[in-house]
């Protein structure tokens, strides 16, 4: 398994303001990258920094290719999905199909019209006459005819209702993802992609707080929901967040003993949502 993306000391300001802070992370061939945070946090500016869209300090290599220097090269091997927004509206459903072709020496235009002849797209339809979902659509079906080995999802979903959603990471798996394809994903939506991803990265403030496998996150973190009366005995265990829901008590524990814990109430794997709730508001505690 190689490395595609490697970043050691990545930094990026605008002004005084700081975007990436020295991060440090690797991100291995055939996985599925989950980068969590909330706004503001650096997740869109790491995302142009390994697309060559930003400078940036420190050290970064894509493919083993530094993104500033060689992006038209690394283009051959990337793709980038957006909000579906940036598909013009005045472009017909041939014509973006057409353009693609003509750009990308990875296109397979076979490819993406067995993906259109699945949907309700018309190929003389204009962008502006689609609805978000069939947009949606047409810009997937664009991608995923591109022999890339890495592409990058930002917000991909957003605006689309659930059956789209749905539909769009679904396909994403059945018909792109395999062992020589690695996905790199931002969304606020977690619990829609928690059950596909492979490794999980959260950033707050321009700095990587959690950076795990999915094995590793369900192995290190437990939930316990318990009474009030076995609080206190839950507490002088060291949990790393707490809250409470119609009456109990539920405690998140990272790396702690689970027979021990299970002496104090009902045992639980986290989502990520609340995983990430947890560490978020731990790291603004601190």
């Amino acid at each position: 398994m190689g490395t595609i993306v490697r970043a050691r000391n990545l930094t990026k300001r605008y002004g005084k303001f700081t975007a990436l802070d020295e991060v440090n992370f690797d991100v291995e061939s055939g996985r599925i990258v989950g980068l969590i945070g909330p706004n503001g946090a650096g997740k869109t500016t790491a995302l142009k920094a390994i697309l060559g869209l930003t400078s940036f300090g420190g050290e970064l290599s894509v493919m083993g290719l530094d993104p500033m220097k060689n992006r038209h090269k690394l283009m051959h091997e990337v793709s980038f999905i957006a909000d579906v927004a940036v598909l013009p509206r005045w472009i017909r459903v041939w014509q973006a199909i057409d353009y693609v072709e003509n750009v990308h020496p990875g296109f397979s235009r076979q490819r993406a019209m067995e993906f259109l002849s699945r949907t309700k797209i018309k190929h003389d339809s204009k962008v502006k006459h689609l609805s978000k979902g069939m947009t949606a659509q047409l810009h997937l079906a664009l991608v995923m005819a591109i022999d890339a080995k890495l592409l990058v999802l930002d917000e991909p979903t957003l605006g689309l209702d659930i059956i789209y959603r749905k539909e769009f990471y679904t396909t994403l798996l059945n018909d792109y993802f395999d062992e020589q394809r690695t996905i790199i994903v931002t969304t606020h939506q977690v619990e829609e992609i928690e059950h596909i991803l492979t490794d999980l990265m959260f950033i707050e403030d321009g700095n990587i707080v959690l950076d795990a496998s999915m094995d590793d996150v369900q192995e290190r973190f437990t939930e316990l929901m318990t009474t009030n009366d076995m609080a206190d005995a839950a507490r002088a265990m060291n949990p790393i967040h707490e809250r409470s829901l119609f009456g109990k008590n539920i405690f998140l524990f990272d790396g702690a003993d689970r027979q021990k814990l299970a002496e104090f109430g009902e045992l639980h794997a986290p989502s990520v949502a609340d995983l990430f709730v947890a560490t978020m508001q731990g790291e603004q505690a601190a």
